[in-house]
């Protein structure tokens, strides 16, 4: 049933067929908030939009109303956009009773999985049509699995409702837990399900898994699975909503499952316009932060002291283990100790969930997970656990501490800020060197084309990076910190717009650059011929620093790192990457004005602008790494 907590997997069941009637639905856009809340916009021809929740770890379900989202979505959404906008959905399905989604979106010739886990800690991951991970929200190694970019996904084994009745049978022959335990756990259909199953069957709930005539139970369950997909009935009470009811539960007044799931997760509407302005206090914003924090450490310690008991609740058992693998592992490898462990079905092994040969340990199922390590007593893993309720203990105390001092307002003295006066290479690209040398680059053909022919004189430097279109750039004077002007260039170059990590860059003097071509060929505007020997710049990274400058003038200067970052207290660096320049030039304003006070927010607004920062983004795509 779909608790507070989450939901199970028959609820996804319903869900998921209640929408896959809906299709073919078209995505629209993809919604991100800061929780990993995650909402796609979603069209259809005859029946007008749909918002699709999803909730990694909790839940997924449609709601009637978009809540409230971030103005400028974060880098995981962008990324959905930008694969599936515009995508046709043609299927969504549940992975058997297994709290994983999958939907297939068709954009132009490729098919994409989006692929939802609705259990755990959660996840939604973007596959290509062979499960290739593209990008999950969130990247996980588990000892069965990596989440990652370019891994493969890996669904988990079959369940109950893709199993053969025989091959059922066979598993419950190999269970000795009691029905009700086996059907919950092994079988994925939680407490609530296994005990309709054991009442629609007339089968004793205590009676172990191998004795119930497998056949029954087998048809009861397909039975459950096919009610809840063609004839829900949704029952909203204030503990949970379910699919169809059990006992004397009355149904509710809702046309389907996933209305009954929105009423029973309501979300805060979208907040008017004139809310936004409202800033959250510094001093508000770190005592949530101090109540989340300790929230925190009292779930770890809670966790770590029924971990601790579990132990000694299974002391006989929990012994045993230990005892019989650590004597295993004087003449055996774990590796093999482990293939023996799988092969055994039914004695102590059944118990052990995995193996870490690299910790000389095990997990056990008692009731939950433990980890156990075969070389140390039971005294020495609770101990373990023991000590980290320990350490929480400590960091829940400071944390408490903390809250009860008050948080002190930094109080700001106004400062008067200088607007800088047009200069002549303004209109350019522009920065100095470490040792105060002005670098010009052309921002266009036209532009390099008038550098040459115009501001290239004896004494200057020209450099250009080694690919097709690439800032003319002029060093005007002599520079002993050349590596920055030659990361000028290749930023401000084609190889930033390809997504390369570095280029190739050289360096002449003005007399070996001519806009005369060899004859018979013609020059293109803002091309030009180098002649004679240059001097290489192998290898050079791309990357470029942004900043705010705020004395003794005020101004957004961009350039080499070295030579920003010692006359700027705030900047952000960019490198290749996914977001447009307008894009990122909005990111970098955000950046860099929610570390200004308010009244420097308000100050510097002449001249913190997306305009001002668009000078200085690369063109192609960019990704902010610092900030």
């Amino acid at each position: 049933m779909a608790t507070a907590q989450g939901m199970s997997g028959l609820d996804l069941i319903t869900v998921t067929d209640e929408i896959s009637r809906l299709l073919p639905l078209w995505v629209h856009k993809v919604y991100l908030d800061e929780k990993r809340l995650c909402v796609i916009r979603l069209n259809s021809k005859e029946q007008g939009k749909f918002n699709l929740l999803i909730e990694p770890g909790r839940r997924l379900h449609m709601i009637p109303i978009l809540p409230e989202m971030p103005q400028i979505p974060p880098a995981f959404a962008m990324l959905l956009r930008k694969y599936l906008a515009g995508g046709r959905i043609t299927d969504i399905r549940q992975q058997g009773l297994q709290r994983t989604i999958i939907i297939d979106v068709r954009k132009s010739e490729q098919l994409f999985h989006i692929i939802i886990e609705v259990f755990d800690e959660g996840n939604i991951i973007l596959c290509n049509e062979d499960l290739s991970i593209i990008q999950p929200l969130t990247r996980q190694r588990f000892k069965d699995r990596d989440v990652l970019p370019g891994a493969v996904y890996v669904f988990q084994p079959p369940d109950v409702s893709s199993l053969s009745k025989e091959e059922f049978a066979e598993r419950l022959a190999g269970d000795d837990r009691d029905i009700v335990r086996s059907l919950a756990v092994g079988s994925f259909l939680g407490g609530r399900y296994a005990e309709y199953i054991v009442s629609t069957t007339g089968v004793d709930k205590n009676i172990l898994a191998k004795d119930v005539d497998a056949s029954v139970v087998y048809n009861a369950i397909h039975t459950l699975l096919d009610t809840v997909r063609t004839h829900p009935r949704p029952v909203l009470s204030k503990s949970g909503c379910h699919p169809i009811p059990f006992g004397n539960e009355e149904e509710g007044s809702f046309d389907s499952f996933n209305a009954a799931l929105a009423a029973f997760y309501p979300l805060a509407p979208p907040v008017k316009k004139q809310e936004e302005k409202k800033r959250v206090s510094r001093e508000d914003r770190i005592r949530h932060q101090q109540e989340e924090a300790i929230e925190k450490f009292k779930k770890n310690i809670t966790r770590n002291e029924e971990l601790a008991a579990l132990i000694y609740e299974n002391y006989g058992f929990v012994s045993e283990i230990i005892t019989t693998l650590s004597k295993a592992s004087e003449s055996r490898s774990w590796q093999d100790i482990e293939e023996i462990l799988k092969k055994d079905t039914t004695g102590s092994g059944k118990k052990i969930i995995r193996v870490f040969p690299a910790d000389a340990a095990v997990e056990l199922d008692l009731s939950r997970p433990v980890k156990i390590f075969v070389h140390e007593s039971i005294d020495q893993n609770a101990g373990r656990y023991y000590d980290q309720v320990k350490k929480f203990k400590k960091k829940l105390t400071g944390a408490r501490a903390a809250m009860e001092r008050e948080v002190q307002q930094v109080r700001t003295r106004k400062v008067q800020y200088q607007r800088p006066k047009k200069r002549w290479f303004d209109r350019f690209r522009w920065f100095y060197t470490s040792d105060q040398v002005l670098v010009i680059g052309g921002r266009d053909a036209g532009q390099n084309e008038e550098l040459i022919r115009k501001y290239l004189e004896g004494g200057d430097t020209f450099v250009h990076a080694d690919v097709h279109g690439a800032s003319v750039v002029v060093v005007k004077g002599k520079t002993d910190v050349m590596e920055e002007v030659a990361q000028f260039a290749a930023v401000y170059s084609g190889a930033w717009r390809a997504g390369f990590a570095s280029a190739d860059v050289y360096a002449a003097r003005p007399d070996q650059v001519s806009k005369t071509a060899e004859s018979g060929e013609y020059l293109s505007r803002g091309s030009f011929v180098v002649r004679g020997e240059r001097q290489w710049y192998r290898d050079v990274p791309l990357e470029v620093v942004i900043g705010l400058q705020k004395t003794p003038l005020t101004r957004i200067i961009g350039g080499p790192a070295s030579s920003i970052t010692r006359i700027c207290d705030l900047y952000v660096a960019l490198r290749p990457g996914t977001f447009e320049p307008n894009d990122i030039a909005k990111k970098v304003v955000r950046s860099l004005r929610d570390r200004l006070s308010a009244d420097d927010q308000k100050a510097l607004k002449f001249a913190l602008n997306t305009e001002a920062v668009a000078g200085f983004v690369p063109p192609g795509g960019s990704d902010l790494v610092e900030g």
